[in-house]
């Protein structure tokens, strides 16, 4: 059974049947039971046309669930829509799911997991695993989102800022139990780039490339944290490097700047960098002084102070923090690590003790604390001021 190919093929089955009438429910409903048809079926009996098979299918379920409803006069004019049997449109529309599942009044999460469900083709199961909750616990999840975006339908523009926003969201989930997010959401951003064009599209694309490269180098083999410094830059995907700087070249030459080109500017000239000490670091606050002027966000200006701090040293990376609101989050951390580097290794100690019991992860909050045992080690045996 090709998992892959029914992955494919299911958000364009959906949109075919939503566009037919039925509410995004009922079509996601009888999508999966087409599915798992299909699971029982072609492994002895393959159909030519495997798309047209599933919308057939699906549209059957899906006017079989209807007739059960009271609503017969609305049964009998979507069952007279049924389409003759032949070869399905090759029309791809799975752009308005992207739209769909990124509806403003859906919450961040119930559009990341309706996303994977409907434009991912990832079950539920596998979802709530990637998200380390119950299976149960992500089914309410995405039935109130089916819920919300019943009815919706697909006759505005979307918004492709908040599709970005949603697909940036999976990428950061990271990865867990049997599904890579982080892949995933490369995966439907290539989707994306190809349906789109749009030069924010194929930044989002160019700076998860460039990220999901340095992957296999940010944990170390105990599974503590490896901060890029200290990263081997040998295992570094240099494919995928290429590749992401190709396409944000090909983004930034159209003169169309946005916050995720901003963005992969950066991990660009990480990338570029031989060594840790070879970075430029002057470059990277110009893009920061761009991002601020898009964004005007205070995680970016907290990134920013640490970015001056390296290109302008630690005192003036400090002056940069000091004008922050130091409850933003990895503060204490950024100060930590510019205190460390300007010499004041007791201050930087009690800084990372702090951060650590703010981290919002366990391998963040162990990283944390060895760098304050590391210091306050370093101190009591006179090997540090």
């Amino acid at each position: 059974m090709d998992e892959a190919l029914l992955r494919s093929l299911t958000p364009s089955v959906l949109t075919v049947l939503v566009r037919r009438g039925a509410d995004f429910a009922a079509a996601e409903d009888a999508v999966q039971e087409a599915l798992v048809e299909a699971v029982r079926v072609w492994p002895d009996d393959p159909p030519r046309d495997p798309r047209g098979w599933l919308i057939t299918v699906a549209w059957r379920r899906f006017l079989d669930a209807t007739r059960a409803d009271t609503a017969r006069r609305r049964r009998e004019d979507l069952a007279d829509r049924e389409p003759a049997a032949g070869p399905a449109p090759s029309t791809d529309d799975t752009l308005q799911l992207y739209f769909l599942c990124a509806h403003p009044s859906l919450t961040p999460s119930s559009a990341v997991a309706l996303t994977l469900r409907a434009v991912g083709g990832l079950t539920t199961r596998q979802i709530a695993r990637a998200y380390l909750v119950p299976e149960a616990t992500m089914a309410q999840r995405i039935s109130r989102a089916k819920r919300t975006v019943s009815g919706v339908r697909f006759d505005r523009p979307g918004d492709v800022a908040t599709v970005l926003r949603v697909l940036y969201l999976v990428f950061n989930e990271g990865y867990s139990g049997d599904v890579d997010l982080a892949a995933e959401a490369i995966r439907l951003t290539r989707r994306l780039a190809a349906a789109v064009d749009h030069p924010e599209v194929a930044g989002l694309l160019a700076l998860m490339l460039l990220h999901h490269a340095r992957r296999a180098s940010r944990i170390a083999p105990d599974g503590s944290l490896v901060p890029l410094a200290e990263q081997d830059r040998g295992r570094w995907d240099t494919a995928s490097i290429a590749e992401g700087i190709d396409i944000l070249q090909a983004a930034l030459a159209r003169d169309r700047l946005g916050e995720f080109q901003a963005q992969a500017a950066i991990a660009a000239l990480h990338a570029d960098a031989p060594t840790a000490a070879e970075t430029d670091w002057v470059q990277i606050v110009e893009w920061y002084d761009e991002l601020v002027r898009l964004t005007d966000s205070p995680v970016v200006r907290l990134n920013r102070a640490v970015a001056v701090g390296e290109a302008d040293g630690p005192r003036a990376g400090l002056a940069a923090l000091a004008e922050l609101d130091d409850t933003l989050p990895r503060h204490a951390a950024a100060a930590a690590y510019l205190h460390e580097r300007a010499g004041d290794p007791r201050t930087a100690a009690r800084l990372y003790a702090e951060a650590a019991h703010q981290a919002s992860s366990l391998a963040e909050r162990d990283h944390l604390t060895r760098q304050a045992a590391t210091l306050n080690a370093r101190r009591r045996t006179g090997a540090g001021p």
